[in-house]
This record gives C-alpha cells, structure tokens and sequence, in this order.
C-alpha cells in the first residue's frame, strides 16, 4: 500500500503531521478505486495499527473534508463515502429499492446549476453529487 501520495505531500505542506495512522487513511482512500467508507478505511488501518480507533480516521477525514482534499457523498442509507477531491467530479444516481448506482455525467448538471444561479442567486456546489430514486427495473 503506497504511504504517500497527493494528498499526503498537500497535508506536509500545510504543515499537519504525517503520522502512520493519518498516512494509513490517506493510503486508504487514494488507492481506493471507488468511493470508500470510514469503516473500510478503519478496516485497513487497523489490520496495521492493531491500538488505532475508529474515531481516528473519522478526525481525519473530518481534517481531510475541511481542507477540500476529499469529498463526501451521501449514497443512500447512511452510507457515505469518501473520495481524492483531485479525482474530479462525480455524479450518481442511486436505487433506493436495489442499491444499483448508476454514474451520471456532468453537463447534465450545469442547466441546474445556471438557473439556481439565475432565478435564486445561488452558486450551487455540485461537484460530488447524489441523486436518490428508483431505477427502472425498480421502478415497474
């Protein structure tokens, strides 16, 4: 598992401490392929760090949220994700019957974006977004 990576040199930078419990969650989440939850990375952060409690990796990715370095995504059910901020945006529709997540590309948002702008003088953040429903299968 890489121990440093972009989100790493950027915490360094910023003068936060490289510990290898903070360096193990950030491993976690950049090697992830998907978006990844805090009880995934606490799995395997503890697998290294027997003593490491959960409420470690949530201080962090609470650091890492406040420092724009991850998004946090909201995918149905209290299962929130976390993902590199550096990734780019992603976008998803979520099945609340099966669970499916179907990935939704982003110009499909920026008309969305343009008339909350326009009609409510409000510049929405949509960079990570989760759109809840049925999918058709489900749907029938």
């Amino acid at each position: 598992m890489n121990q440093s990576g972009h989100i790493a040199d950027l915490l360094g930078k910023q003068g936060y401490r490289l510990t290898p419990q903070r360096l193990m969650v950030v491993s976690a989440i950049e090697n992830s392929d998907d978006h990844i939850s805090a009880e995934e990375i606490y799995s395997q952060v503890v697998a290294r760090y027997p003593n490491v409690n959960i409420s470690t990796v949530y201080r962090t990715l609470e650091l890492l949220k406040r420092l724009s370095l991850v998004t946090e995504t909201d995918l149905e059910g209290g299962r929130v994700r976390y993902h590199p901020a550096d990734k780019g945006h992603h976008h998803h529709l979520v099945c609340q019957e099966c669970g499916a997540i179907i990935d939704l590309d982003e110009s499909l948002l920026e008309p969305l974006q343009d008339a909350l702008l326009r009609e409510h003088n409000f510049i929405a953040d949509l960079r990570h977004l989760a759109i809840h429903g049925r999918c058709v299968r489900c749907g029938r």
